[in-house]
């Protein structure tokens, strides 16, 4: 498998196009312009999805409830509402959590009481 990597910061991708993405964060370069706030976007596709803060479109739809989305992925995540899925575990105690946002403040809590724990027993 090729790699591409960043001649700044050496950071590598498996794709051309995602290197060349990347690469907008060193130059600063944002050729994208929103009409309604004249907000600038480096990537296209982030201009799209900010313009439906002003339009308010929602083109995601649950198929289970009907509720509505701005990105598909916060449709996948609303999802496991209804389907109990939950793919994020934490390493320590089995427990599991619908998105990984959730696992990650769970094991900073998590942390800090074990650390606190650990302490008490000195």
């Amino acid at each position: 498998m090729d790699e591409y990597t960043c001649a700044v910061c050496m950071k590598s991708f498996s794709k051309k196009s995602r290197l060349k993405r990347h690469f907008l964060t060193h130059t600063g370069r944002r050729p994208h312009q929103c009409t309604y706030c004249k907000k600038r976007f480096a990537q296209k596709s982030d201009l799209v999805m900010h313009v439906r803060i002003h339009t308010g479109e929602r083109p995601f739809q649950c198929k289970i409830c009907d509720k509505r989305f701005t990105q598909k992925v916060h449709l996948n995540v609303h999802t496991r509402v209804h389907t109990g899925e939950r793919p994020y575990k934490c390493k320590i105690c089995e427990k599991s959590f619908a998105t990984k946002a959730n696992l990650k403040s769970h094991s900073r809590v998590r942390s800090s009481r074990d650390i606190q724990s650990y302490r008490s027993f000195q």
